[in-house]
């Protein structure tokens, strides 16, 4: 069966496409969250027990903490427990340790990063979607929707998608190639779209494109020239323009 994909259209037309994670890669992602958030907070409590320990000269019960024990200890744990998933996917622009663990990220629906209140409404709606265990209600509602999300991605507009790095890169260089470039923006777009395709395209279509390409790019260029490029020599031409 093939995976569901988010489609968004390019300046040209040209269409780019972000798999959509399944249930499975969400899973998967949180589950090492979970493990790295859980012994993150507590190793912090332990280690504000033990200091505690040492302070006092022998283990404290817990009629006898020290005083700030709740504000240097427990606050702290409580922190990195609860509030794992929002900072990191804030600071980390979708993701978290987990997530790029696995390779996915979050999204707008438009294929951009989250806003910080888009990825503070998605973590706020984790209180129904872990409903009434396990999360429970979110595998449901992933499972059962039209492009896997849960309530959390729902209410934020926000979708999981497979992490192409490739791709991501690619786009982040176009918006700085529009900024200083005298091409027509159109002609950027495609000559980064055919490059990130290049791999999987049949080698006369992309040779066919690329002198189409070339020739909008240089003027100069007969037909003649163009014809006698071969596919290695077209490739690192439009690789030279990808990375003027």
């Amino acid at each position: 069966m093939d995976r569901e994909q988010l489609r968004i259209a390019g300046l040209t037309g040209v269409e780019i496409t972000l798999d959509i994670a399944g249930a499975g890669s969400r899973s998967f992602a949180f589950i090492i969250d979970w493990h790295i958030r859980f012994l993150g907070a507590l190793v912090w409590l332990l280690t504000a027990f033990y200091l505690a320990a040492s302070a006092i000269g022998h283990l404290p019960s817990a009629a006898h903490l020290p005083k700030g024990f709740a504000g240097a200890g427990v606050l702290p744990a409580f922190v990195i427990y609860f509030l794992y998933h929002p900072i990191l996917e804030i600071l980390m622009r979708g993701r978290t340790p987990g997530k790029r663990m696995v390779g996915v990220r979050i999204v707008t629906r438009h294929g951009g990063t989250p806003s910080v209140g888009a990825l503070l409404v998605r973590n706020l709606f984790r209180l129904i979607d872990c409903l009434p265990f396990l999360y429970l209600v979110g595998l449901i509602v992933c499972l059962m929707s039209a492009q896997r999300v849960r309530v959390g991605d729902m209410a934020a507009g926000t979708l999981l998608v497979l992490d192409d790095s490739a791709a991501e890169k690619s786009l982040g260089k176009l918006s700085a190639q529009l900024a200083g470039s005298a091409l027509p923006p159109a002609v950027i777009e495609l000559v980064n779209e055919l490059l990130r395709r290049w791999p999987w395209l049949d080698t006369g279509q992309r040779a066919k494109i690329a002198r189409i390409l070339l020739a909008r790019v240089d003027t100069s260029l007969t037909a003649q020239t163009l014809a006698a490029l071969g596919d290695v020599e077209l490739h690192r031409r439009l690789q030279s323009i990808h990375a003027s």
